[in-house]
């Protein structure tokens, strides 16, 4: 249950389906324009304005997960500058968990910024909120509002350092690299097995609304007791 769509969900784009749910209406997000050469876009002047944090405390410098029972709202303040880069993954698809590393070791590059991961399919809500329809998605909000969406196929540390830099003009820590501890975690970056119980339940809810559809027609209803005078008459 739960398996990588990566032709399906955009080919060489390499993302995971989520389960199906509703159209996303509440709030778009702007995408974020294709990123070119960095010789071009050094020149080019931030498009988000970044309120940068004092990095004095040790937590600045970790990835936060949200569990189930946390909302990303209460960690967003929407009357502040700041900017968060938030992760939406699963940890059955491939594509999060090869991201993983990567994304574990931005807070030591860019450590006046916050990064926080959240399972999206334990977040229904704000996957559909944001228009997160497959994963990994990235999006950098400011405050509570959403402003760019990551949307580069090759999801490396060095990527990800040009998107925010770009976005924001933060320049990133060069001493920062992938390291044996980022592919540990916080955000895992091996695959574990797990149900989907939503598609589980999708699946077993349209078979049930098959069968009776079909008990219900003209052609079959002799198989039911009682319908073959009916029939006959």
């Amino acid at each position: 249950a739960g398996a990588c769509e990566g032709a399906a969900a955009g080919g060489a784009g390499g993302a995971c389906g989520s389960p199906p749910r509703e159209q996303p209406v509440l709030e778009p997000v702007l995408p974020a324009a294709a990123e070119e050469p960095n010789g071009t876009d050094s020149a080019k002047a931030p498009k988000v304005n970044c309120e940068e944090r004092n990095a004095t405390g040790g937590e600045r410098f970790t990835l936060q997960i949200l569990n189930v029972s946390q909302d990303l709202m209460e960690f967003l303040n929407p009357n502040s500058s700041d900017c968060t880069l938030v992760l939406f993954y699963t940890p059955w698809c491939r594509f999060s968990a090869s991201l993983a590393p990567h994304f574990n070791s931005l807070p030591r590059a860019f450590p006046t910024l916050r990064f926080l991961a959240l399972d999206a399919s334990q977040h229904s809500s704000l996957s559909t909120r944001f228009g997160t329809v497959a994963v990994p998605n990235i999006l950098l909000f400011q405050g509570a509002k959403p402003m760019a969406r990551f949307n580069h196929t090759d999801r490396t540390l060095e990527t990800l350092k040009d998107f925010i830099f770009n976005q924001t003009g933060i320049e990133a820590k060069s001493d920062v690299t992938v390291t044996e501890e980022d592919w540990e975690g916080p955000l895992p970056s091996v695959l574990t097995k797990g149900i989907d119980w939503l598609l589980l339940f999708s699946v077993l809810f349209l078979a049930s609304f098959v069968l009776y559809a079909t008990l219900r027609t003209d052609s079959i209803r002799w198989l039911i007791p009682g319908q073959e005078h009916e029939h006959q008459e």
